[in-house]
């Protein structure tokens, strides 16, 4: 056998790919302690924590308004399952945590979506998992947005739009019912 067909058969990583926003970015430069565009690794028994405390997290925020520690991820495999998921906990006494629609207040956690965005205070974080297969470590993606993150998801309109492309609102009903019309007609 060759050393080729001896080698270890190559595993995929799980990765978090994360993009942070905040609007004084610019300014106040609080994302300066990140390594973007630079993939890193944690070992799977670590818990990766973001806030402002840097003997305490790895993930450092530069601003006052951030807590010491601002919330935490936890590596883990469900339960007879291969699949691997993240847990997202409030690690802040003082400032609600945002995962998509639902609120983390203090040391609350709950299952990480495949791809949502976390709010706290002014900050946005797009947080999207890229599944893997090693149960050693995993690694982090951070990347930095431009424009907010919530005003760059579309997100559903809640006015129909039509097919022929002409807005509803151009045709006021005046008060009639709509009329079902067979498409044979």
């Amino acid at each position: 056998m060759t050393s080729f067909e001896e080698a270890e058969t190559e595993e995929t990583v799980t990765c978090l790919h994360m993009t942070f926003y905040h609007p004084c970015q610019e300014e106040k430069m609080m994302f300066r302690c990140l390594n973007f565009c630079k993939r890193e690794q944690v070992r799977a028994d670590e818990m990766a924590k973001f806030g402002r405390d840097s003997n305490v997290c790895h993930y450092n925020l530069m601003d006052t308004r951030v807590s010491r520690i601002q919330f935490s991820l936890q590596f883990y495999r469900k339960l007879n399952s291969s699949e691997f998921c993240f847990e997202i906990k409030n690690m802040s006494k003082k400032t609600k945590l945002i995962v998509d629609q639902t609120e983390l207040g203090y040391l609350n956690k709950l299952d990480l979506p495949w791809k949502c965005i976390i709010c706290f205070g002014d900050y946005q974080i797009l947080a999207e998992v890229q599944e893997g297969e090693s149960v050693d470590y995993f690694e982090t993606h951070l990347h930095l947005a431009n424009v907010p993150i919530l005003q760059e998801r579309h997100l559903p309109s809640l006015q129909p739009i039509p097919e022929v492309g002409i807005s509803s609102s151009s045709f006021p009903s005046q008060g009639k019912s709509p009329i079902e019309i067979d498409e044979n007609e």
